[in-house]
């Protein structure tokens, strides 16, 4: 076993979620736990919306479109939303569970200051 990567699923990174992660059913069920977190700003992006090909994220959800964001055309463009901390194990099933809107994860400097990691799916 390789003892310096011991324990690397369990480091703590950052989430920006302005979606459906939010949603405590939708946590329990792809993290096994209800996550905490604070509002922040995605800044200088617009938001868009993505069709939800799953079904069982449409009954899970209530919802039949994933909100997305795209880079805004102005600088007073900006999504609300909540920041994680969440660990890597769980920054993988946020990949998993992204995947179904062939979203991509890219790193984001929030209003905060917070750079966090951020699903985004290209087209709209």
């Amino acid at each position: 076993m390789d003892t310096e990567n011991a324990g690397a699923g369990n480091e703590k990174v950052l989430l920006f979620s302005y979606g459906t992660l939010q949603y405590r059913n939708i946590q329990i069920a792809h993290f096994g736990r209800e996550l905490t977190g604070q509002a922040d700003v995605l800044p200088e992006y617009k938001r868009g919306k993505v069709p939800i090909k799953d079904p069982e994220v449409v009954a899970s959800s209530g919802e039949t479109h994933y909100e997305n964001v795209l880079p805004g055309s102005s600088p007073e463009d900006e999504v609300h939303g909540t920041v994680y901390e969440i660990t890597e194990e769980e920054l993988a099933a946020a990949d998993k569970y992204e995947a179904d809107a062939d979203y991509k994860r890219v790193l984001v400097t929030l209003r905060s200051g917070t750079q966090a990691w951020v699903y985004f799916c290209p087209i709209s």
